[in-house]
């Protein structure tokens, strides 16, 4: 059976397709398990740093990506009170020269059909929709996944990659979501309709008490992604609704009018109600491992959630190649390596929304933070997240 059976993933998201790459490029068929009635993703755009730049190209889709990305100039922070300039980091030559790879902002669904192509092109991932895992048992050898209708799964391992409300996180963990109350409205505005001089090459945010806005081009440039995020008056559950333009409006009163104008723009809006976990020092259970949002959900505000579940497929991989495809040693190796850094990416993605919706005095030292600071040093102080490749993505095992 260990010779003929696949590898099962629990989600055919960004993290569920990068894992099924690493594990083709490591020789194994694999079985994806979409509980949705079609492989797909929903969302608006996503940036993309340096670091999953080197992802897609250890996972043989790196041209695939950069064709649909668009390759920004420069990140750049406005105070959303009085438009002061708070900071601007060049994503330029000197940027890519560091760290291997550019800064680039893309749509969600150009990720995933990048991962998609790639994996369907291997002729080695069957990817089965509206199937939706239910319980899981294991032996030495094997797992069994039973889905929602009753059919039977078998594999020699199984990936948890199904995203932040897991199914097998709940069989292994079940440990409770932390609801964060900031709600993320999140659209896509067509270029004709987009401000002319708010139509800057760069991944744009303007920050303001509780609450913070941020503009970007997408697709060439035809398209504008615009996200809100505002700390929510009322007890939030964690989900995904449709917005409401009267309700985002009215957490931006103060906002100055050149940014309140992005609020104005959508048609529609969708509105996510946000939560990250607690991190954890385990999510290898025998032949179970957890993955991306699975292991290690996180909030939005270091842009990294995509970033770190492609890099958790190549790590993946790594290990299993490092361990000859023996599933218990590489499961406890990739998590060695992983847990640490994505813990990190959990508590600095809370740290850094704190900063940006600094108010009162907070929001004057934020204002002074970086003033006056070379691009270089900028560059020094990212080094930890977007250093990360291939080659040193085990060192921390």
């Amino acid at each position: 059976m260990t010779q003929q059976a696949p590898v099962i993933v629990a989600g055919g998201g960004i993290g569920g397709l990068a894992a099924a790459l690493a594990l083709v490029r490591q020789g194994f068929s694999v079985k994806v398990l979409e509980q949705s009635p079609e492989i797909g993703e929903i969302g608006a755009g996503i940036q993309l740093g340096p670091n999953a730049f080197h992802a897609f190209d250890a996972l043989g889709v790196g041209d695939k990506a950069r064709s649909r990305s668009v390759f920004t100039d420069e990140m750049v922070m406005h105070d959303a009170l009085d438009e002061t300039l708070v900071g601007r980091i060049p994503t330029g030559e000197a940027f890519r020269k560091r760290f291997g790879n550019p800064y680039a902002v893309i749509h969600r669904v150009d990720v995933h059909h990048s991962l998609l192509e790639g994996a369907q092109e291997t002729g080695r991932v069957e990817i089965l929709t509206s199937t939706r895992v239910d319980r899981i048992e294991q032996n030495a050898e094997s797992v069994t996944v039973y889905d929602q209708h009753g059919k039977i799964h078998r594999g020699i391992a199984l990936i948890g990659a199904d995203g932040v409300k897991s199914v097998v996180r709940q069989q292994y963990i079940g440990d409770p979501p932390r609801v964060s109350g900031h709600v993320v409205y999140r659209a896509v505005v067509d270029k004709k309709d987009f401000p002319a001089d708010l139509q800057w090459n760069a991944a744009s945010i303007w920050v303001g008490p509780n609450y913070h806005l941020v503009h970007y081009p997408l697709r060439g440039g035809e398209q504008y992604n615009v996200v809100v995020t505002f700390h929510s008056r009322n007890k939030e559950e964690w989900g995904v609704t449709e917005g409401s333009h009267e309700e985002v409006q009215s957490y931006f009163t103060d906002t100055c009018p050149r940014a309140r104008r992005l609020i104005d723009l959508p048609k529609s809006w969708k509105r996510w109600a946000t939560a990250d976990r607690e991190p954890i020092a385990q999510w290898s259970f025998g032949r179970v491992t957890l993955l991306g949002d699975a292991a290690h959900p996180a909030l939005q505000y270091l842009a990294q959630g995509a970033c770190m579940a492609l890099e958790d497929g190549v790590t993946l991989g790594e290990a299993l190649r490092l361990n000859s495809n023996d599933f218990i040693k590489a499961f406890d190796l990739y998590q060695r390596s992983r847990v640490a850094r994505t813990a990190r990416i959990v508590l600095s993605s809370r740290e850094m929304g704190r900063i940006y919706h600094a108010k009162g005095v907070e929001r004057l030292v934020r204002n002074d933070l970086w003033k006056g600071r070379t691009p270089e040093r900028f560059y020094d102080a990212m080094e930890w997240l977007y250093g990360w490749n291939v080659g040193n993505c085990l060192a921390a095992a």
